[in-house]
């Protein structure tokens, strides 16, 4: 059973980015400054203790700044084979893994994902991006495509590995991006369907999570409920009118759990304005192009500290009783599911766990 799919939680909960040094871009002597095996296992056997439905891994094959390749930013676990370690190391908890289509072939990533869902038992789901750093396709040879055709791609690539998950004759293909000659993949999924995560914020984005995608991930643009519920109905009303499919929206956040309010947002000022890793987040914003000169200086200092915390996750700062009730308003907003992180996942998870999940069962949206 794939809890991804199978959960009656209201709020599904993961955790992000454990396969790596963490999502944030800090200088906080509590970060995590280089990948740990064993933090993976112990927190993702946490979170499954917990109830919790999934653990999400990243893919990034180079560090934000340039000529760094030792910085922390770079410090990530390969997310297939950690996949299969977690899966092998859990019994009932989601495993996902994330794959850039331009840096892996479609016949490669069949095989590994239907081996990671033979390993897990059919706890498996993938999720699929079309490349967006151009110095990590660059160090593939693969071309940073225009923005659109990143999807057409994707879509392709996409075709080519659902078919080889259900197909049990060889096929050829003959698309603009793939060739593929007498094609097949055994063994199969033990899944009929694996389910497909997305993070498409434009317009094309959008519509191609809402075609393909089981789960549809959004960075959450808003604090008012009233924005994040159209937001997210935007992804479900195209996918029920134009696809005629249901889907999950999911978002990531930063936890900061503290006993006071002010304290909170006290250490989340801390660590991602006093003690940003300023060299990456400029680094990252070089890479976002003109899209990120364009916007107003209000909101790009709101981004940047957004993306020094967490990967510019919706932040979750303050006591338990907080925490709790900025998850209500995403629930109750048509957010699905939530993924985690915090600046020290053990401490944090541990402090999660035991203070704010009781809240969130007393609420109603977790059982």
């Amino acid at each position: 059973m794939n809890p991804l799919v199978e959960s009656t939680n209201a709020l599904k909960l993961g955790l992000f980015c454990t396969n790596g040094t963490g999502a944030s871009q800090t200088l906080a002597p509590e970060r995590h400054t280089s990948p740990s095996w064993e933090r993976s296992v112990r927190t993702a056997q946490a979170a499954e203790a917990a109830g919790f439905e999934t653990v999400v891994p990243f893919a990034r094959w180079k560090g934000y700044p340039e000529n760094r390749p030792e910085h922390s930013s770079g410090m990530v676990m390969d997310p297939f084979t950690w996949a299969a370690g977690i899966a092998a190391s859990t019994q009932r908890i989601g495993v996902l893994a994330t794959s850039h289509a331009p840096t892996l072939h479609p016949i490669v990533a069949a095989k590994q994902a239907a081996t990671i869902d033979l390993i897990s038992g059919g706890r498996f789901a993938l999720n699929v991006v079309g490349g967006w750093n151009r110095p990590e396709l660059e160090m593939f040879g693969a071309p940073l495509r225009e923005h659109d055709e990143r999807y057409d791609h994707l879509q392709e690539w996409l075709t080519v590995l659902r078919r080889l998950w259900t197909e049990t004759e060889e096929f050829d293909f003959h698309g603009r991006f793939f060739d593929v000659l007498g094609g097949v993949s055994q063994p199969k999924p033990v899944q009929t369907r694996v389910p497909i995560m997305n993070a498409g914020g434009s317009p094309r984005g959008m519509r191609f999570a809402a075609e393909h995608a089981d789960l549809c991930f959004v960075i959450v643009q808003s604090e008012d409920e009233a924005a994040i519920r159209a937001q997210v109905e935007g992804y479900k009303q195209m996918a029920r009118r134009e696809f005629g499919r249901e889907v999950q929206v999911w978002t990531h956040t930063v936890v900061v759990q503290r006993d006071t309010d002010a304290e909170a947002a006290a250490y989340l000022r801390r660590v991602s304005v006093e003690q940003e890793d300023t060299e990456s987040v400029d680094a990252w914003m070089r890479l976002q192009g003109a899209e990120a000169q364009l916007m107003p200086p209000e909101v790009l200092a709101i981004m940047r500290q957004r993306m020094a915390a967490g990967a510019g996750g919706f932040p979750l700062a303050g006591t338990p009783d907080t925490i709790a009730e900025r998850l209500e308003t995403l629930s109750a907003a048509g957010i699905d599911g939530a993924l985690l992180t915090w600046i020290d996942y053990d401490s944090g998870l541990a402090d999660f766990i035991r203070d704010v999940l009781p809240l969130l069962v007393k609420a109603g949206i977790r059982a």
